[in-house]
């Protein structure tokens, strides 16, 4: 799938391996930038993209940031409609105990772009039944 994509100074996202489901995100920022211990800040990519209509982006959380550093997004997963023509920009929290600092052209999320389905709802008095039914949280052990 071919997507439109707008940059003035950024980084087109990129597979880094043939097997990768997202594309790194990466900084675009004069200098750097400090995250103290529990701080945020919101981190610009320097793009814009023009997704075709039923399509999202997601931008996720890079796993080895999460686990080396405490690095993760403020809404854990974001999502970018097709409608949206603003420049993506990600926001980045330090749930680590040291600070944490972002230099220009590094890489700060992944973003996936997904098919999504628009529904209608049907109020009903009630669902069908399925052999969980109401379980939920823990419901299967440990």
């Amino acid at each position: 799938m071919l997507i439109k994509m707008k940059t003035v100074s950024g980084s087109i996202p990129s597979y880094e391996t043939a097997g990768a489901a997202g594309m790194d995100l990466r900084a675009d920022i004069a200098g750097s930038v400090t995250i103290r211990a529990g701080e945020r800040a919101l981190i610009p990519t320097g793009i814009s993209i023009a997704l075709p209509q039923g399509y999202e982006a997601q931008v996720r959380a890079r796993s080895g940031l999460a686990l080396k550093y405490g690095i993760g997004l403020v809404n854990g997963t974001g999502t970018i409609d097709s409608d949206y023509r603003g420049e993506i920009s990600v926001p980045i929290i330090n749930w680590g105990g040291e600070d944490f600092v972002i230099n220009n052209g590094d890489r700060i999320a992944q973003m996936i772009v997904s098919r999504y389905e628009r529904v209608e709802w049907e109020p009903v008095a009630e669902l069908p039944d399925t052999e969980r039914g109401e379980k939920g949280f823990g419901h299967t052990g440990v």
